[in-house]
């Protein structure tokens, strides 16, 4: 599996007042199954690309190549690129309309034209990834879960059309600790079990540093790094300098450098920062 963008350029509203510049000569591709996380302030961009990716938007110019095959080119079949690439928006639950969990996480799989034996899989499939008991929810209605729970519901439907690229938009924005907790392992559990690309939008620089296997920057159109955490995140200055945040334990890595003479640390974990801090102790 493969994603592959050329050049993509993405203007709203053209020879308008409003004319904007969304996307700005973007290029990148990824080869492997991984997690590849996009940042950046708002209006740089970053929902806009996940939009071409999954031919909700067509592209002023440039290119977008799925499993190598072009989905931007003229009289593409959608129905296809979305089996192959699914979109996770921000608060899907929203989204929820059908009478039972079931019926909602099969609606997708339906529209495809696929058997009912083949659906029921995909349905308990898609339950499973996502930490749901299907005996347990699947009669329910989805509004009589907690808001954690018809998250992850919405993201079992995505998965139900069982794609080879799964884009996520905030997954986490708006929920509680605890299912805040649960998302991001439920994304690993994905991350670990499931052999697809995953490309995650968010602001939350933990989640970002923790998930990741790759993290993109973006500015005004256009990806300005591009790079492991580690390598994005050792870059705080050019980073605050964009308006971006960095994980809290980098924070509190930088506080007590400034008052503990000696010590350093480019931790982006609580966990690594508490080694670090013991490493330390040690050699004093």
């Amino acid at each position: 599996m493969s994603v592959e963008v050329k050049d993509l350029k993405y203007i709203y509203n053209p020879d308008m007042p409003g004319e904007t510049v969304a996307l700005d000569g973007v290029s990148f591709d990824i080869k492997e199954p991984s997690l590849v996380s996009i940042i950046g302030h708002t209006g740089s961009g970053k929902s806009t690309l996940l939009q071409h990716l999954n031919g909700l938007i067509k592209p002023t110019s440039g290119d977008v190549y799925i499993d190598g095959e072009c989905i931007t080119g003229e009289k593409k079949n959608l129905t296809e690129i979305r089996r192959k690439t699914g979109l996770v928006f921000q608060y899907p639950e929203y989204q929820l309309f059908e009478e039972t969990v079931a019926a909602d996480v099969a609606f997708g799989p339906k529209n495809l034209g696929i058997d009912e034996e083949d659906i029921e899989r995909r349905v308990r499939r898609a339950l499973k990834f996502v930490g749901l008991d299907y005996d347990e929810i699947a009669e329910m209605s989805p509004f009589e879960l907690s808001g954690g729970m018809r998250r992850r519901v919405a993201i079992a439907g995505v998965l139900a059309m069982e794609p080879s690229v799964l884009m996520m938009d905030e997954p986490t924005a708006g929920l509680d600790p605890q299912a805040h907790r649960e998302i991001l392992s439920m994304i690993k559990t994905l991350q670990q079990d499931m052999n697809m690309i995953i490309l995650l939008v968010s602001h939350n620089m933990g989640d970002v540093a923790e998930l990741s296997d790759r993290v993109i920057v973006m500015s005004d159109g256009k990806i300005v790094m591009d790079g492991t955490p580690r390598e994005i995140f050792g870059r705080r200055r050019e980073l605050r300098d964009m308006g971006l945040s960095v994980p809290p334990a980098a924070v509190m890595a930088e506080e007590i450098s400034s008052k503990l003479e000696g010590f350093e640390s480019d931790a982006l974990s609580i966990e690594e920062l508490a080694e670090d801090i013991k490493k330390f102790r040690m050699t004093i």
